[in-house]
């Protein structure tokens, strides 16, 4: 490493402070403050390191880690995109790409090429280690939801189906969590803070 690339690292670490002011729609447990995606990121991070030993297949934790802290990065430029949203797709979109290709440029090459080919992974969620990562990215907002009478759920009139649907990818991850999971999708219902149709 050289002195050059010590400025690119240090001009990196400044620009991904942006991400502390991405605020999600979620809110913290038991509170009405939203998350930022930088607090969402740590959250998942640790999250995996403490729930890795319930992964489906054996899975390289560092590349888990790396995934959930970077995975998203690229909302300091693409903004943030509400899993419910009806008007906008939540999955991979060249405006993404484009922000990964921007802000992980600052890095040295090396450095680069490796975060933006561990986020595509993410994206794609076909390795073991994306599949749980991805598992810990829907894990995290339904304890939210269910911690704060129904959270987003509520606030934008989610209905059962649509929350079942979009947290079943848990399962690719982890069997075990998928089943926690599910016990409180239902829970939900029968507390009242999520609605079937």
């Amino acid at each position: 490493m050289t002195s050059s690339d010590l400025f690119k690292q240090v001009a990196f670490i400044k620009e991904i402070d942006k991400l502390k002011y991405i605020q999600r729609k979620t809110r913290l447990f038991n509170s009405d403050r939203q998350e930022n995606d930088a607090e969402h990121s740590w959250h998942l991070a640790v999250m995996a390191l403490i729930l890795a030993a319930h992964a489906n297949t054996s899975i390289d934790l560092l590349k888990v880690i790396k995934m959930v802290l970077i995975h998203d990065i690229v909302e300091i430029d693409a903004g943030d995109t509400f899993i419910y949203d009806t008007q906008k797709n939540h999955t991979n979109t060249d405006e993404e790409l484009i922000a990964a290709q921007r802000i992980f440029g600052i890095l040295p090459e090396a450095q680069a090429q490796e975060l933006i080919l561990i986020w595509q992974e993410f994206e794609e969620g076909i390795t073991a280690e994306a599949k749980f990562a991805r598992s810990m990215d829907r894990f995290e907002p339904l304890l939210q939801n269910t911690s704060n009478n129904g959270g987003t759920w509520a606030e934008f009139n989610v209905d059962y189906q649509k929350v079942y649907d979009k947290k079943k990818v848990i399962k690719e991850g982890s069997n075990t969590i998928w089943n926690y999971a599910e016990g409180l999708i239902e829970e939900s219902v029968q507390k009242g803070i999520l609605k079937k149709s």
